[in-house]
């Protein structure tokens, strides 16, 4: 019995250890279930200094953490994947862009400027060799070659 009781005394300082080690695990995973179990822990170190026996701050910790499971987690990863830039970088910009041809461009090779200034080395998509003065859209970016295709009037873009 005095064994219980010894644990029910320093019942916070697992519920301390719970909370290091879920919050070192959110670190990792980033996805806020183990940041409310931690919350949850809170929950129950603040019922063990409130004098609660151990099976009431066990209740009251699993009741917090499934409470901000369901009611906090949600919200905040809306607002998390709100805030991630959906914008393009790089060469993902340049898929869908507009360009003339410079150099004869085949399978193989030829160079193309771009509406955004660019002059790039190029191969034709498919189909057949596209003259100087060819209006293109680029379709993938290869290494440092853009992979275009002859512009139609509802695909260039300017």
């Amino acid at each position: 019995m005095e064994f219980l009781g010894f644990i029910e005394q320093w019942s916070w300082v697992g519920w301390l250890v719970l909370i290091a080690l879920f919050l070192a695990i959110e670190v990792a995973a980033g996805e806020m279930t183990f940041l409310m179990l931690a919350l949850g822990s809170t929950a129950g170190i603040l019922s063990a200094i409130a004098g609660a026996p151990l099976w009431l701050q066990v209740i009251i910790a699993a009741v917090a953490a499934v409470a901000f499971l369901g009611l906090l987690r949600p919200p905040l990863l809306r607002m998390l994947r709100r805030s991630s830039d959906q914008e393009k970088f790089n060469v993902e910009r340049l898929i869908g862009l507009g360009g003339v041809v410079t150099e004869t461009v085949t399978a193989f090779g030829g160079r193309v400027k771009l509406v955004n200034g660019d002059s790039w080395s190029a191969r034709v998509q498919e189909g057949t060799d596209l003259p100087p003065h060819t209006t293109v859209v680029v379709r993938a970016i290869q290494g440092a070659t853009a992979i275009v295709s002859p512009a139609t009037a509802s695909s260039q873009e300017s």
